[in-house]
């Protein structure tokens, strides 16, 4: 094929390699959201750029040490964020050494940040990533964005057609002009005493058998240890409580209980621990993510939390993150000279003074080089959308076949969240935002009865047609947010977010034009769980697995028995015992029913007789080029999208895929008003 084919190639097909700093895609922030996106959206076929501000993928779980995932759905994993978790059993399973390691419980799920790291990349080889890199600038352009990024090489400026914020603090949505949330406040009358959540820099520490390396034990402490051991004192002693009544522990606690809470397997030691009681004392790595957040129990001015300018101020940010490492130092010499314990950092992770750490003493440096490089940020800005999830809507949802009630599903559904309403401070009833229903109670009456369901609606801006927010950037309430910000569920939507502007990108279509049913059929495909229900007749491996989700969704059929689930809080420590329904998807119906099936849809296909519910269901639900003639939607997974050895052959294959999608919008274009509004009714 001659050179000038191969060009014409590359400037024709969509999906193909773009020209020199121009992508589809450009995603700021490369966490567990911005990198679930950019695997999502690569392997759809869109050029993708990751724009990360440190040298790791992975964000919280990785950058910021909080590699021990935070789930309570008690549901099985799915999609991206199973195929990650099974990347991480396989490497340890190799080793013979256990994953549960944390959360005093043995199905907990943890691993190293250098390994969490090293397998996301690998999952991300076919985007392009600038790492220790930051936007600073955002342009509106022809049918989509210019932006500019801050390298160590210097400036750069890149064009792309839909920009994501999936940065840690949101910082992109006001280079993009965008009204958002920070606090409970909404720009631009943003009120100075706003507070947010607490800020952790955690660390990974690990036991030295043979005793700490000197360069790793510090002779004196930092200014303001007296303040920092009163606190910890108060949290990890010796000699003090091992096993409390209602919890492993008691405060202050043993400093083997502080080690099991977040325990992460250790490649460089022989041997195996999970979270059973038997091993808290074999652990000899762990993350330190308890009674380290900052301010804490110091507070902030009489309050508690921080301020606002936190987010908008990055000089008074740089200051805060520097006191909250400090304080994590800290806790390092009080293990090694008040425990008189032979642990320290891991001098097997990470390799990089934060700059926060360049004025400490020398012999401080070396510990805070083997930090993670930036913090656990719980609370970011949040885009305002046409829709705000609040916690009460979540917690609706949750009733989902729960306390008698029946199917409480979101029809825009597109992932799984399973967590508590958890605010680390800023937390005073004043700090809520009262106009979205929320106040100080409401954390204990919006509790989640169990896992809960994430609209699409959330990651679309008021007013933008080329940004999409991820991470902890939605549009939501800050409560909401305290159960969404959690890896799984950043994952997860992360995932949904690269569906969404693959498919804009591939339609040359407004995100907010881009129908949920289009989303949600990919995200079927791929394996992701959007459902509450559970059917004794559907297993995930069943053929209309897929199918029978998006039915339940849009309640396009009425099960034989619907699942029943405890009355309970998501908190409940004991085991979620649930009584899958059953669909009947194997039962033949009839002509009426199928015409109701229809009527809700609004497709227009022939009964055929015999015909079972679930053939029925795949019939309306797959897209239908004609009515006679159906299609299945999967995009194929390229191996290398920027390669291709034939244009006839990728232009046949485009197509076909554009063709497909095209008549899927046409069956969620029509479906019926009263199953909108219905769908809408139940999210108010």
């Amino acid at each position: 094929m001659s050179k000038a084919i191969i060009s014409f190639i590359i400037i024709t097909v969509t999906f193909l390699s773009s020209p020199a700093h121009s992508y589809d895609i450009i995603i700021a922030g490369g966490g567990m959201s911005g990198t679930s996106a950019a695997i999502q959206a690569e392997r759809l076929g869109a050029s993708v750029l990751i724009v990360e501000p440190t040298g790791m993928l992975g964000g919280q779980a990785t950058a910021a040490g909080v590699s021990t995932m935070d789930d309570m759905s008690r549901l099985p994993e799915s999609g991206l964020y199973r195929e990650f978790m099974n990347r991480v059993r396989e490497h340890y399973g190799g080793m013979k050494k256990s994953i549960a390691t944390a959360y005093w419980k043995s199905d907990g799920k943890a691993f190293e940040p250098k390994v969490g790291h090293e397998i996301l990349v690998d999952m991300a080889k076919s985007a392009d990533v600038l790492y220790h890199s930051e936007i600073v600038s955002v342009k509106s352009a022809d049918k989509g964005k210019s932006v500019t990024v801050k390298t160590p090489e210097g400036t750069k400026n890149f064009a792309c057609k839909i920009l994501i914020d999936a940065t840690e603090y949101g910082d992109v949505i006001p280079l993009a002009g965008l009204r958002y949330r920070s606090g409970n406040s909404i720009s631009p009358d943003m009120n100075p005493l706003s507070m947010i959540q607490d800020i952790t820099w955690t660390a990974i520490i690990r036991k030295y058998p043979k005793g700490v390396p000197e360069k790793l034990r510090p002779k004196s402490p930092l200014p303001d240890y007296e303040k920092a051991r009163k606190n910890y004192i108060s949290y990890v002693s010796r000699n003090t409580f091992s096993i409390g009544k209602r919890s492993p522990f008691k405060l202050p606690a043993e400093f083997h209980i502080h080690n099991a809470y977040r325990a992460v397997p250790d490649s460089y030691m022989a041997g195996s621990y999970t979270g059973e009681r038997r091993d808290w004392k074999k652990v000899t790595k762990t993350g330190v993510n308890w009674g380290n957040d900052y301010p804490g129990q110091y507070g902030w001015q009489s309050k508690y939390g921080i301020p606002i300018a936190y987010l908008e101020d990055k000089d008074f940010r740089f200051d805060i993150n520097r006191k909250a490492l400090i304080k994590t130092l800290h806790f390092i010499y009080y293990i090694q000279n008040e425990l008189g314990e032979s642990w320290s950092v891991d001098e097997n992770e990470y390799n990089e003074l934060p700059p926060e750490a360049e004025d400490l003493p020398e012999e401080w440096k070396e510990i805070a080089k083997h930090m993670p490089p930036v913090p656990y940020v719980r609370e970011s800005r949040r885009i305002v959308g046409p829709y705000t999830y609040n916690s009460h809507a979540i917690y609706t949802n949750s009733e989902s076949y729960r306390n008698n009630k029946k199917n409480c599903e979101l029809y825009d559904s597109i992932a799984i969240g399973g967590y508590i309403l958890d605010l680390h401070a800023g937390d005073d009833d004043d700090d809520f935002e009262h106009e979205l229903g929320e106040g100080q109670s409401a954390i204990r009456t919006h509790e989640p009865c169990g896992a809960f369901q994430v609209p699409l609606r959330v990651f679309i801006p008021e007013s933008d047609d080329n940004f999409l927010a991820a991470e902890k950037n939605l549009s939501m309430s800050r409560l909401a947010s305290g159960a969404l910000r959690l890896q799984p569920v950043c994952m997860m939507t992360g995932q949904a977010v690269g569906t969404l502007a693959a498919l804009s990108v591939s339609f040359d279509r407004k995100p907010r034009d881009i129908r949920p049913l289009q989303v949600q059929k990919i995200l079927a495909d791929n394996g992701v769980t959007m459902s509450l229900a559970e059917w004794s007749d559907v297993p995930e491996s069943h053929k209309y697995y897929g199918a029978v989700q998006i039915a339940t969704l849009y309640r396009l059929a009425e099960p034989e028995r619907y699942p029943v689930y405890p009355k309970q809080r998501i908190s409940t420590p004991s085991k979620d015992r649930r009584r899958p329904g059953r669909f009947g998807v194997d039962k033949k119906i009839t002509s009426r029913e199928f015409s109701e099936m229809l009527k809700k849809s609004g497709i227009e296909v022939p009964f055929r007789e015999g015909m079972t519910k679930g053939e029925a269901l795949s019939v309306i639900i797959s897209p239908a080029s004609t009515p006679k003639t159906r299609r299945s939607l999967t995009l194929a997974e390229p191996s290398n999208p920027a390669v291709t050895s034939s244009f006839t052959a990728v232009a046949a294959v485009f197509k076909s895929v554009n063709a497909s999608l095209i008549s899927l919008s046409c069956i969620a274009e029509t479906l019926s008003p009263e199953l909108t509004e219905q769908s809408r009714t139940a999210m108010s």
